[in-house]
């Protein structure tokens, strides 16, 4: 028995992957909703048990390396997991699970039945790409995953059964498409420059020639193409039909997990293969993302206040939250990489608890338009809990997450003597108060419409994740300790360059 223990600990990282990626081909063949959703949601909790064994392994005793097929890198594929991309793993495979625990209801109202199977089967194949992309130590790799995580999304957006979700799948596939292409590029004039694609060969090999113009050409296309992917202004134009089109269940899943995946890729690969010093002294990497930073943090916020969908009213205030960690990014410090580690394991649960209150509100009344939101904080008392709680996440009130994020986000702008940031991320943090008391407003201070009936709770199977969410975002408030220890650890790893 402790043999296979042991083997089992030692192929974690693969299993990571493979779990899933297995899983999603049996979600097809199941041709039956609840044999699938089966399939998926016992594969997304194997995931998550991995990924907290690999996160508690790599905490405690550093870095794992895993040799696919024992073909040694450079040669081989290697899979690598250290503290950065553990609590990644652990934020993508835990959100997955939740919502899975979410699904069974909201798909069946929201999904046609003959297709419910096949949304299943996305949904795992997304998981397996936001993982893979993680756990990979290979830049190609990176791309491969990227591709299989982006065409299940456009797939599971495209499911959102009205004409608006096929646009939106559409536009994101084009700008998807677009933004892998300047990421291939740039991998491309990289294994031109060095003949490998492994990452830690990567990071050895480019110091020596860091002064080309194809290397800098390779970050430019690089952090391009991510921006993109992570939907920074200005290529955030994707992201809101996306978000507001998908089904409930999809938009809380990709808004939690894969705008942060990207940008946990754009971490790795400024800090681990061309290092701070290329990236912030060499090419003007900080000031560019810094005004990008700034930027989103106000219009994500300002087209927030006047949107009537609220999901496309969150959907904007996740381009101003990718402006936080964009700006925490740019400070090149470890204070500033903490704060960007920690807001993207924050901001992941308020989205998937914001996302999933509204598949309850849509499962019940049908619409997720602002002016039906009145009179439902006495009809669907717990929901506008969780969405009070999440809202509150979100402006960085004290005693919850996004309280935490916000702190070490003014620490890190202050230990860099950019006092003046402090006074943009409170004025920003302000902008987000209009649209939050909006909701509140809405839910508590306006009468239902006339002849609507008391609507009630959305079934407890939507429910329960939902409070769940909302209740972490309370917790690690609380809590600071995994998010905090994982995310001070990865960011000194990540400035000493390793993999």
């Amino acid at each position: 028995m402790s043999g296979l223990i042991g083997d089992l600990l030692a192929h974690l990282p693969a299993l990571q992957v493979v779990v899933p990626l297995a899983a999603a081909p049996l979600c097809l063949l199941a041709g039956r909703a609840g044999l699938a959703w089966i399939i998926a949601f016992t594969a997304a909790v194997a995931a998550t048990a991995t990924a907290a064994a690999l996160a508690y392994l790599t905490f405690h005793n550093g870095t794992i390396s895993y040799h696919m097929g024992g073909w040694a890198p450079p040669w081989g594929i290697e899979y690598v997991v250290d503290t950065a991309n553990a609590l990644i793993l652990l934020l993508v495979s835990a959100i997955a699970t939740v919502v899975l625990a979410f699904c069974p209801a909201s798909v069946a109202r929201e999904i046609r039945p003959g297709s419910q199977h096949l949304f299943y089967c996305m949904f795992i194949l997304c998981l397996t790409g936001l993982l893979g992309i993680a756990v990979t130590g290979d830049a190609f790799n990176v791309f491969v995953f990227l591709e299989i995580s982006s065409l299940s999304s456009y797939a599971l957006i495209a499911m959102g059964g009205h004409r608006k979700a096929l646009t939106a799948a559409f536009q994101y596939l084009i700008m998807g498409t677009i933004g892998a292409t300047f990421f291939l590029i740039g991998v491309g004039l990289l294994y031109m420059m060095t003949g490998t694609l492994n990452m830690a060969d990567l990071q050895a090999r480019i110091p020596a020639i860091q002064d080309s113009r194809p290397v800098a050409a390779a970050m430019a296309f690089i952090t391009v193409g991510l921006a993109l992917k992570a939907a920074l202004f200005p290529l955030h134009l994707w992201l809101p039909n996306a978000y507001a089109s998908a089904p409930s269940a999809v938009s809380a899943f990709i808004a939690a997990t894969a705008t942060k995946v990207s940008l946990y890729v754009l971490l790795r690969f400024t800090f681990t293969i061309f290092g701070a010093n290329f990236a912030f002294l060499n090419l003007p990497l900080h000031w560019v993302l810094l005004v990008l930073a700034v930027i989103a943090m106000f219009a994500g916020s300002f087209s927030a206040i006047f949107q009537r969908d609220v999901k496309r009213m969150l959907a904007y205030s996740s381009i101003a939250q990718i402006g936080y960690i964009t700006l925490a990014i740019s400070l090149a410090s470890s204070a500033g990489i903490s704060a960007a580690l920690i807001h993207i394991f924050n901001h992941g649960l308020m989205k998937a608890a914001l996302f999933c209150a509204m598949g309850c509100i849509f499962y019940r009344i049908g619409s997720t338009r602002i002016e039906h939101f009145a009179g439902l904080g006495r009809q669907m008392p717990w929901t506008m809990t969780a969405i009070v709680a999440a809202g509150l996440s979100l402006l960085g009130v004290p005693l919850t997450a996004g309280f935490i994020s916000k702190w070490y986000l003014v620490q890190a702008a202050l230990q860099a003597d950019l006092w003046w940031l402090v006074i943009l991320i409170a004025a920003s943090s302000l902008l987000a108060l209009v649209y939050v008391w909006r909701l509140v407003e809405a839910m508590y201070f306006k009468a239902p419409p006339a002849g609507r009936e008391d609507v009630g709770e959305a079934p407890l199977s939507m429910l329960l994740p939902t409070l769940l969410l909302a209740g972490l975002n309370i917790y690690f408030g609380l809590d600071t300790r995994l998010p905090v220890a994982m995310a001070e650890s990865a960011a000194a790893l990540l400035l000493r360059g390793q993999m």
